[in-house]
């Protein structure tokens, strides 16, 4: 009977259920869960939309390796937002994820390559 009513909880709260446990993970520094956090703060997907928080966690996941969180964050410094990097950083970041295989970072890396020639 007990098993039955947490299921039922878990279907009933799923979207926070799963925050809890992924926010979880992500403390402990995976960076899948780090992702996925961030996805959940730019989105607001079962939390108050937070960019900042957003590329707080892209930035963990990233320097874990983390392609699509290398990506996310690049992505954002192009579109001129408020986000600090270095000089260079962008092309660091797309590199990163073009170097695992991510097309659509080493397509827009080609192209930033270009521009600046």
């Amino acid at each position: 009977m007990g098993s039955l009513v947490f299921l039922l909880y878990i279907w009933q709260y799923y979207e926070n259920f799963h925050f809890q446990v992924v926010h979880m993970y992500a403390h402990l520094g995976y960076p899948n869960a780090q992702h996925i956090l961030g996805q959940r703060y730019l989105k607001g997907a079962g939390v108050v939309k937070n960019e900042e928080m957003a590329m707080h966690w892209f930035r963990k996941a990233s320097q874990q390796g983390h392609p699509h969180s290398s990506f996310n964050l690049a992505v954002w410094k192009l579109k001129n937002r408020t986000l600090a990097l270095e000089e260079g950083e962008v092309e660091m970041l797309l590199g990163v994820a073009a170097d695992q295989g991510l097309p659509e970072a080493q397509e827009l890396l080609e192209n930033l390559i270009q521009g600046k020639k």
